[in-house]
């Protein structure tokens, strides 16, 4: 059995266990999100996951330009 399919089923045991024990039943309720949301503190966390979330986008876009740039410098040598 090669690498890969070895590391496919892995990865797949994984996701199913760990989705399996993350799993919450529709009765559970979520008391730290439901105090966030009374509190308004809720927008403090989704504006944090954004900057972050957009500060990866944009470091990115600036490391494909740059790989894009020594490409072209290598290409044309």
């Amino acid at each position: 059995m090669n690498t890969l399919k070895k590391i496919s089923l892995l990865c797949l045991f994984l996701l199913t266990t760990v989705t399996n024990l993350l799993a919450q039943t529709a009765g559970d309720q979520v008391e730290m999100a439901d105090k966030l949301r009374a509190d308004g503190k809720i927008w403090v966390v989704v504006a944090v996951v954004t900057v972050v979330f957009l500060g990866i986008v944009i470091n990115m876009l600036r490391l494909d330009s740059k790989i894009t740039k020594v490409e072209k410098e290598l290409n044309i040598k």
